[in-house]
Parts: structure tokens; C-alpha cells; sequence
């Protein structure tokens, strides 16, 4: 969590979905641009599927390049990720194919047509700061500027809200001030 201070008193900032809505914006200006950018990882990884997981993502390759995800066949029941959207190193690229193809359900990746923002929902989630990591004061700062400048930042992908605030007057009757 991010504690910051305005005008009216405190100001509690969820940082994972705070970070997750200013991701899941940007994604969005970046596929109405046309693709999100995508870094190259200086070693593939390596992600073990199910064949007809693997066949599906395969066939859709063009379709993920475009979200920024760059794979390869890499064998009968396997891909290899080359490149991913920058702020995606750090996440569990396996988990992401996983939820982009299901056996189980739905692909969300038929329904990118319809429904993109589940996929870069998916991406966002997962990209965003993970709970209980400690960020520097300058992250913190920057997380703050970056929900200001960012559309809907009062609530995350998921409808919770990003931030809560707490005003003056109920920060004196929290601790008994003016009694």
C-alpha cells in the first residue's frame, strides 16, 4: 500500500490495482495505435502446454504478436516466448498462456475480437506490482503522477477501488483530537 497525504488528509492507495489500471489503460491506447510494443527476452522461455493448447496458440500468432507476445512452436506439447510487452518480464508467462487457452473453457483468444480487454486485463494483472512488495519513495511518486494522468484510476480492472481517502476531520476523531 501507498500512504500519501492531499488537501483533505490521508490517502490509501492499493498499489497492485492502482498499477494494474494505469497498465491496463496504457495497453489499451497502445492497441488502438495499432500493437503494444514488445521487448525481446534475451533467453526464450520456455512454456510446457497441452498439444491442443499449443496448436491453438500457434495458429493465433499473429493475433498475440499483436498484444506484444512473440512465441514459436518449440514442440509437440511446448512454446517458446521470445519477446513479451515490456512491463511483462517480471510476470509468469506460463500462467498467461494458460489463461489465454483453456481446454477447460473458452479461449479467450476467440474472443479477441470481441473482448481484447480480457487479454490485456490478463496482461495487466499480472504485470502489475505484486502484494507486499515494498516500493522505493521515487515508484511510489511515480505510481501517484501515473494514476492522475490515467483514466478511470479510481478503480481497478476488477471494479474494486484503487484508493481510498480519509479526511481530516475523520483522522481527529480516530485519534480522539478536539475532545
Amino acid at each position: 500500500f501507498v500512504l500519501a497525504e492531499n488537501r483533505q488528509g490521508l490517502v490509501l492507495v492499493d498499489a497492485h490495482a492502482a498499477h494494474e489500471r494505469v497498465l491496463y489503460e496504457r495497453f489499451k491506447k497502445q492497441m488502438e495505435a495499432g500493437a503494444i510494443p514488445s521487448q525481446a527476452l534475451l533467453v526464450p522461455e520456455l512454456i510446457r502446454i497441452g498439444e491442443a493448447e499449443a496448436d491453438e496458440l500457434e495458429g493465433r500468432r499473429e493475433e498475440l504478436s499483436r498484444l506484444g507476445l512473440v512465441i514459436d512452436r518449440a514442440g509437440p506439447a511446448s512454446v517458446a516466448v521470445r519477446a513479451v510487452p515490456p512491463p511483462l518480464p517480471q510476470a509468469d508467462l506460463g500462467a498467461l498462456l494458460r489463461s489465454l487457452y483453456s481446454a477447460e473453457s473458452e479461449s479467450h483468444i476467440d474472443e479477441v475480437l470481441d473482448a481484447q480487454h480480457r487479454i490485456l486485463a490478463d496482461m495487466a494483472c499480472r504485470s502489475a506490482i505484486k502484494a507486499n512488495r515494498r516500493l522505493t519513495l521515487p515508484e511510489m511518486d511515480a505510481l501517484l503522477r501515473e494514476m492522475e494522468a490515467t483514466e478511470r484510476s479510481g478503480q481497478c480492472n476488477h471494479g474494486r477501488p484503487t484508493w481510498v481517502q480519509v479526511g481530516a476531520e475523520d483522522l481527529d476523531r480516530l485519534f480522539l483530537r478536539g475532545r
